[in-house]
């Protein structure tokens, strides 16, 4: 299944050509993640289609991620 993928911020250079992905059914956030090269500790927020999710969610055809590290600013 392909799934759409945008990386924020320092992640951004994380994202996939063409920002998509393809994955096996049933695969979940975690494991798109895993396939990205992005280690769970460097994802502060995760969005499926608009919606906060954990990285326990389970991705569906045409879903679309969004990857967010943690923000430090001053």
């Amino acid at each position: 299944m392909l799934i759409h993928v945008k990386c924020f911020a320092t992640l951004a250079r994380k994202s996939p050509p063409g920002g998509t992905l393809d994955l096996p059914e049933g695969a979940d956030v975690a494991e798109a993640m895993q396939r990205l090269g992005i280690a769970p500790d460097d994802v502060k927020i995760l969005f499926v289609n608009g919606v906060h999710v954990t990285p326990q969610a389970r991705l569906a055809e045409g879903d679309q991620l969004g990857l967010f590290p943690a923000v430090g600013g001053g």
